[in-house]
């Protein structure tokens, strides 16, 4: 596994972990180590996100870097084979 593959990888790991944390919060929203754990987890998610684009190319809108070039649209498409 490439580099590319393994920040994709650990990104969808960690945006799991968040929804699952999501949905047990839904249920106990006064659970403080559950609201840590997420925002823990938070943290690490956008991280890999910002480090992802910063190398390859953005994985949402929000995280364009548009201060020389408009960077949103260059991933390769599915059919591209972008979703490998």
């Amino acid at each position: 596994m490439n580099q590319k593959e393994q920040l994709l990888t650990n990104i969808g790991v960690v945006s799991f972990t968040l929804v699952e944390i999501g949905e047990f919060l839904d249920t106990h929203p006064d659970d403080r180590k559950a609201l840590e754990y997420y925002q823990h987890y938070l943290q690490i998610c956008n991280q890999l996100k910002k480090e992802f684009a910063s190398k390859y190319y953005p994985l949402c809108m929000d995280e364009v870097i548009c201060d020389k070039e408009w960077t949103w649209g260059q991933a390769p498409l599915p059919w591209e084979g972008g979703c490998k």
